[in-house]
């Protein structure tokens, strides 16, 4: 076990090899553009389906969540929990649990270690708070993967185009803090967590994550690790090493 308030939950291979994929990280990491090339290559190299998608707002009702999340007025710690838990619950239950169960891989924008890192981390609800209501809203689905994009707040500050959401604006302070929450919560899951320096070109960061993201699913699926081997390349040493 780990002293450390983020402790490991344990992910399981998923039904008919379903496989569950997250990013996570600060703003202005690259989540978006790196799940999608990351989904685009998986799906090529295993030819299964991919499914794209985020939280908040993945679903109908997830995009009228969202932006009372993200732009509506100021709320207490505890509302905004529960609106985090309530898209998540319906998102898993509608969207991310039907897809792993025809063999899908799903990649999400987002899961439960945002809420962590941003709402435990970065503010003051306790982690078990947070882990307790997500384990029970998603009804205990974890990923198998979890791409973590480490970047410091300043150079994720420099990559906004739009002006920033009510959490991206939350301040320094507190996204430093919540970016040690992610480093806290990969240490002591090293089994799941990929953790990539986000700060170099889109071209760099997938390489990395396509090599880690591999080398971590050939572990859990051995058939799948002479096909993923085969299309990295130079990339990476083999998955096997």
């Amino acid at each position: 076990m780990t002293d450390s308030p983020y402790l490991p939950v344990t992910a399981a291979p998923h039904a008919a090899h379903g496989v569950f994929i997250s990013f996570e990280g600060g703003d202005g990491c690259g989540k978006t553009t790196q799940s999608r090339l990351l989904g685009q290559w998986l799906g090529d190299v295993l030819d299964r389906e991919v499914v794209l998608t985020r939280e908040p707002g993945g679903t109908s009702l997830g995009k009228k969540i969202r932006p009372l999340i993200l732009h509506d007025e100021d709320m207490g710690p505890r509302a905004e929990a529960l609106l985090y838990a309530a898209d998540r619950s319906h998102h898993v239950q509608s969207l991310v649990r039907p897809a792993l169960a025809r063999g899908a891989i799903v990649v999400t924008d987002r899961y439960l270690d945002s809420s962590l890192a941003y709402q435990s981390g970065g503010r003051e609800l306790t982690a078990d708070d947070i882990r307790g209501l997500s384990l029970w809203a998603t009804q205990g689905l974890m990923p198998v993967v979890t791409v973590l994009l480490d970047i410091s707040p300043a150079a994720g500050a420099a990559r906004f185009t739009d002006a920033p959401d009510r959490l991206e604006s939350a301040g320094d302070e507190f996204h430093e803090r919540t970016r040690q929450a992610y480093l806290d919560m990969a240490a002591a899951e090293p089994e799941r967590f990929v953790t990539v320096d986000a700060h170099g070109s889109i071209e760099e960061i997938a390489a990395l994550v396509r090599a880690g993201v591999a080398r971590r699913l050939a572990a859990i699926f051995p058939e799948l690790a002479e096909r993923l081997a085969s299309r990295l390349g130079g990339e990476t040493a083999p998955l096997n090493s």
